[in-house]
């Protein structure tokens, strides 16, 4: 392992926040958060000038809310960024959009692709004995021009804090990874910030661990859907499963509560039981949803979900997700089978498509299909009920008034969707939308959400 020594860079003063401004910030539970980490951003971070980065996730957020210290810690950081889908749900809730949210486990090393590439290297503190080592080896695997100017665990290798101290500082190491879990890595950042001479000091969690191979990553179809959550839970269920099962419905409660202090009663009443249904049927279906991705997977080898952009509320556009019941080629052949849609009108529909799998066409008669959706509510993109998601290439053909029913987000099901789905032409589903929206009302989402469960069974229209 190559080790750089370095020269005296003399010390420079932390600077306060990195360029917040309206546009790359978002506000959550007092704290600033950076929300736009393109590569811009990620030179600021790397500049000169001592810096403390913490990420903010859902624990984190728990953690804050009964620990002063911790918080005081986060409100002194010079750059909070955000980690994961909790984040961007309360950030939706509260009317903000957040530009970028990351995962830190992959965020850390794309940012150290850019240090090696500007020659700046890079000091690993924490972890079980060995795990520095371990993890400081596999990222100049993966990035051959990294400089690691040295490691250290987190459980008194190098003595006492001031041996820890005086060695990191003698690496001139431009970057301090701490990697001791939240709030301890925080905490002891905050206490030492002004002894340690790195220009940029981040809190790291458990990326030492993945870079190490001590704890297995999610498959990349959970992470790509943002439920690597899911997969902690089940790799450390004893451990674990407070902090998700309690500690996700917890944080979304305090996420609708601080929305409603900023006085969105409206929208975070809808959103919330949204939400709150769709936390559920992610916790009750996680079995399920692991038997339809093997069953998926054994079929035909192909990725498990289908993403596809798809048009909401007021136009906007986001990426749809589905269990794949197609063949992975399905969106190239599709312009071959639009001439004999059975369904009149815009939509295109065919009982009998070629394309469907085995499996899929399993899925499609109970709408099983359409359960990862449930993650498109939790971000905030859909509803449980509502219109159904259109193309970008439907729309464009949209007779004016069927621009109605881009009013209210698309969703998982409506009244289309429990009177005959396919079956239905294109005419009357947007009559029928635009009646929903016209008088859509809590009740009438339950009393359509309770006759979805028929419509499933019956299989009514679904291929």
């Amino acid at each position: 392992m190559r080790y750089d020594t370095g020269f005296d860079r003399g010390y420079t003063a932390i600077t306060g926040p990195i360029a917040p401004t309206r546009e790359n910030t978002v506000e959550l539970f007092g704290y600033t958060i950076i929300s736009d980490t393109s590569s811009q951003m990620r030179r600021v971070l790397l500049s000169r000038g001592a810096k403390r980065c913490f990420f903010l996730n859902a624990h984190c957020a728990n953690v804050a809310a009964r620990d002063p210290g911790y918080r005081r810690a986060l409100s002194r950081a010079d750059v909070v960024l955000p980690d994961g889908i909790g984040i961007d749900i309360a950030a939706r809730l509260n009317g903000q959009t957040i530009v970028e949210n990351l995962n830190g486990t992959d965020f850390v090393p794309s940012l150290l692709e850019v240090a090696a590439a500007e020659r700046k290297s890079v000091f690993l503190l924490g972890g079980r004995p060995g795990v520095a080592a371990d993890a400081a080896a596999a990222l100049q695997n993966r990035i051959p021009d990294l400089m690691i100017a040295g490691v250290a665990d987190g459980y008194g290798q190098a003595g006492t804090d001031e041996d820890v101290i005086a060695q990191i500082n003698r690496s001139n190491a431009d970057i301090l990874l701490v990697a001791m879990g939240v709030p301890m890595q925080e905490l002891w950042i905050d206490r030492h910030a002004d002894q340690l001479r790195p220009d940029l000091i981040m809190g790291v969690g458990a990326l030492f661990d993945f870079l190490a191979g001590r704890v297995a990553r999610a498959p990349g179809w959970m992470r790509q859907s943002r439920t690597e959550w899911v997969w902690r839970l089940m790799q450390e269920p004893k451990r674990m499963w407070r902090r998700y099962l309690i500690g996700n419905a917890i944080f979304l409660f305090r996420a609708i509560h601080h929305a409603w202090q900023n006085g969105l009663t409206g929208i975070v009443a809808r959103s919330a039981v949204d939400r709150l249904i769709a936390l559920g049927g992610v916790l009750a279906l996680v079995p399920l949803f692991l038997l339809i991705a093997v069953a998926i997977k054994l079929d035909d080898g192909g990725p498990v979900f289908f993403r596809q952009i798809r048009v909401g509320r007021q136009g906007r556009l986001f990426h749809v997700w589905k269990f794949r019941s197609m063949r992975p080629d399905a969106e190239r052949l599709r312009h071959h089978l639009v001439d004999s849609s059975d369904r009149t009108g815009i939509c295109f529909k065919q009982a009998n498509d070629p394309r469907v799998t085995r499996v899929g066409r399993l899925l499609r008669r109970y709408s099983l299909d359409e359960l990862p959706q449930i993650l498109n509510v939790l971000r905030g993109d859909m509803a449980i009920i509502g219109p159904r998601p259109a193309l970008q290439s439907e729309v464009d053909l949209y007779p004016q008034q069927a621009l109605e029913r881009l009013q209210v987000k698309p969703g998982i099901t409506g009244v289309w969707q429990v009177s005959g789905r396919a079956d239905i032409d294109f005419d009357k589903m947007v009559d029928m939308d635009i009646a929903y929206v016209r008088s859509r009302s809590i009740m009438l989402d339950a009393i359509l959400l309770t006759q979805t469960l028929r419509a499933v069974f019956s299989g009514r229209g679904a291929y």
